[in-house]
Parts: structure tokens; sequence; C-alpha cells
């Protein structure tokens, strides 16, 4: 099926006499009538429903949709973009281990993979996404784990080379992690550029409506972890919390997943919950539609801003004057998102009375919304980071990051042309 049939179709086929919509199975526990069906799930040697912090029917079906979208092999629910991030890396670094992140990403995820993880023993590398493979190449260590980046980073709007990345990667035997969560797999698919992992914010264009909080893992399946085995013991050496089950020989491509569902989510529980998976699906079945909007309106917006005799630069991939221009028509031909970054003449100050006059945006810690929305980074999401990490993610202290949402674009032009003018 094609990407916008997968929206409304995918995940769930209701059989005879079955609820049309995806139901919503609110339940802690599932029945069994002997031990030893029970004692098989345990063992993972069958597939089923036991306790919903592990797995659950409707998380199932909502992660089984958003893996059909990527073109993945196997997925998972979590309860947050960022557990899914967390886990994402976790499940293949541990203590004494190293990975490669760039540089431009969501200032939480930056905290999240450079303080907290390095608390837990785990040492990090920044690098530019701009780098050259050469430069590249210097980040790696011999327990270098993974690489870790975002498709189009938040806010900076960084479009990465994907294939340059998944070069390098591959080159020193570790998959390239992908957070997708801005183009979504509507406008960009990572894994036919030689991604190996993506990992989603539900919370953002998924959901769309400001309903929920949740976050997805999907694998390609593509990265061959037993081809090292002494690098990746959790997948290739026997668990012995499962009675030394090895998760790359058992289950193959799902493997990965496999270990980030019975090991991570077994022990720190960040699962998704029935109903939220439920308000995401709801959210997935427009996804195609309010993407092309999206876009088309932040298109439209971007070319005013740019135009503007107030307005000191503009960055939106889809202007021909920006920098990834071209790297965004390669890899995501159809647009990238509804997010623009831009700064006003007057910097932080003119940023703050801009935001203040806005009438119809509002002034919210979030983006990707049907209803347009406008955040200052450096006073909000990345406000823990001084002037110096700033500008090595590429944030101006003074940009303002608008999310455009689906309203009229004359309406959403109408309210930045007043708060300009105020």
């Amino acid at each position: 099926m094609r990407k916008e049939t997968i929206c409304v179709q995918g995940g769930y086929t209701p059989q005879n006499g079955e609820p049309r919509v995806m139901p919503i199975i609110q339940s802690t526990t599932f029945k069994y009538t002997d031990s030893e069906s029970m004692a098989k799930l345990f063992d993972l040697d069958a597939s089923g429903y036991f306790y919903s912090r592990l797995a659950n029917p409707t998380n199932d079906m909502v992660a089984k949709k958003i893996c059909e979208l990527e073109g993945g092999e196997a997925a998972m629910l979590t309860s947050s973009g960022q557990s899914a991030n967390y886990f994402a890396v976790f499940n293949i670094a541990e203590a004494g281990d190293h990975i490669v992140v760039s540089s431009s990403i969501y200032g939480g995820t930056f905290n999240l993979l450079t303080v907290t993880l390095k608390k837990q023993g785990i040492d990090v590398t920044i690098v530019d996404p701009d780098s050259s493979e050469e430069e590249l190449d210097k980040a790696f260590k011999e327990n270098t784990k993974c690489v870790f980046a975002e498709s189009v980073a938040n806010p900076s709007l960084i479009v990465l080379d994907f294939e340059k990345f998944s070069k390098v990667a591959h080159k020193h035997g570790v998959p390239l992690i992908v957070d997708n969560t801005f183009p979504t797999p509507i406008n960009c698919r990572p894994f036919e550029f030689g991604v190996d992992i993506v990992t989603h914010a539900t919370t953002k264009y998924m959901d769309g409506h400001a309903l929920t909080i949740g976050g997805c893992i999907v694998d390609s399946g593509n990265f061959d972890f037993s081809k090292y085995p002494d690098k990746y013991p959790g997948l290739c050496k026997p668990d012995e919390s499962y009675h030394g089950l090895v998760f790359a020989e058992k289950f193959g491509k799902s493997g990965y997943i496999m270990k980030a569902v019975a090991c991570l989510m077994r022990d720190l529980g960040a699962c998704q919950a029935p109903q939220n998976s439920f308000y995401i699906n709801v959210g997935l079945e427009t996804l195609a539609l309010r993407m092309e909007r999206h876009c088309y309106n932040a298109q439209k917006i971007a070319e005013f801003l740019e135009a503007h005799p107030k307005v000191s630069w503009v960055n939106y991939p889809g202007l021909p004057s920006n920098k990834y221009y071209e790297r965004a028509k390669k890899y995501m031909p159809k647009g990238t998102c509804g997010v623009i970054s831009f700064a006003l003449k007057d910097g932080r100050s003119g940023a703050e009375r801009f935001m203040s006059a806005l009438k119809l945006a509002a002034v919210v810690t979030h983006v990707a919304d049907a209803r347009t929305c406008v955040l200052h980074p450096a006073s909000h999401t990345h406000r823990q980071l001084s002037d110096e990490q700033l500008k090595a993610a590429s944030i101006d202290p003074g940009m303002i990051r608008l999310s455009v949402g689906i309203e009229h674009v004359d309406d959403i032009l109408d309210d930045i042309k007043q708060a300009l003018d105020a």
C-alpha cells in the first residue's frame, strides 16, 4: 500500500464482526487457562500478551502502522520521544562504551546524550553535521557503538546527509540512528538512504493535535549485529536474564526491537498507555493530508518573511536560498516540515516583543501541531545550553521557531504581519 493508504488502513485489519476502528485494549493483564502457556511467554518462546508494560495489542497495532510507513522490520512504542531516543541508544551502548552524536539535535536530546548518559558511563563525541567524511572518521573509537542524528534538526533545520553519515558509520561497523520526527515518513524514509534505526516523538506531527505524548523506535533490520558479536554482546551473546537466550540468533532481524522490549521496557517501564496509542492512531490517519498542508503554508510564510525588511534571516529548507535546499530536494522532494526558524533585526529583544504581539499563533512549549505556535529556543527548549553550546548547535540567541499550522495561510500571515508592525 502507498503511504497515504497505510495512514488510514495500516496496522489493523478487522475481521468479520470485529470493530471497524482500532480498539483500545485497556487492560493491564491477559488471562490464560494454564500455567504452561504463561511460562512460554515469559521465556519468549511464544508470542502473546500477559502484561501491558511489556506489550499491549493497541500499542502493537500502532507500532505496526508506523513500521509500515517507515518500511521497517519491527517497531515498538514508548511513553515519549525522549524515552524512544534513550532506549534506541541504551539498547546497544552501556557503561564504558562510546557514541557519536550530531551537534544539531533537539536540546533535550542533546542533554540526554551528553549529560545523563555520561553519568551512566557512556562517552560521547559531538560532531558537526556538515563535517566531511574525513572529519567524521576521527570521531570514532574502538568502543563506539552507534551514531545519532536528526533527519531535520530541531530547531536549526539542518538537513542530514544520510548517505555520508551511514557510509562512515558502516565503515566503522556501527548503526546510524536518526530521529525522523520533523519530516515524518510521509516526507522522508531514512532507511532508503542507509539509516539503520529510526526514532520518533509521536507527540509531534504523528499525533498532530497536542493530545498525547509518545515515542516510537523502528528498526530497518538491515544492520547485521551478529557480524560484530564482541561489540554487541547484549544482542549476540547469551542473556542471563532470559536463561541464556541470544536475541540476534533467536529473533534475527527483529532481535534489536525484541531486546529493547524484553529488557529495557521490562526494567525501565517507559511504556505507552493504550489510550494514548489510540489518539496517536487517530492522528496518523490524517498525517499525509496534514503534512501536505503544513509544508504548503510554511513555504508561503518563509517566502514572506525572507522578503520582509524587519527580518534579518530566514531558515527553511524549501527556500532556494537555503544552504540545504538541494539536499532537501534529494532526500525530501515533497517537502520537509512546517517548522521555520528566523530572526529579527532587533535580535533577542525583538523576538520577545514579536512573540508577545501574536494573537493567532500561541507561545507554547510544543511544535508540529495543527495549530500555529511559536517558541524562542534560547529562552525555552535550549535554555540549559550556554551561548557557546547554542552556537555549536547552530542556534542564534535571537532565533524564533515558528511551527506553522494547518489554518488558512492568509490568516497566519495576517497575524505575523500585525505582530511585526507592533
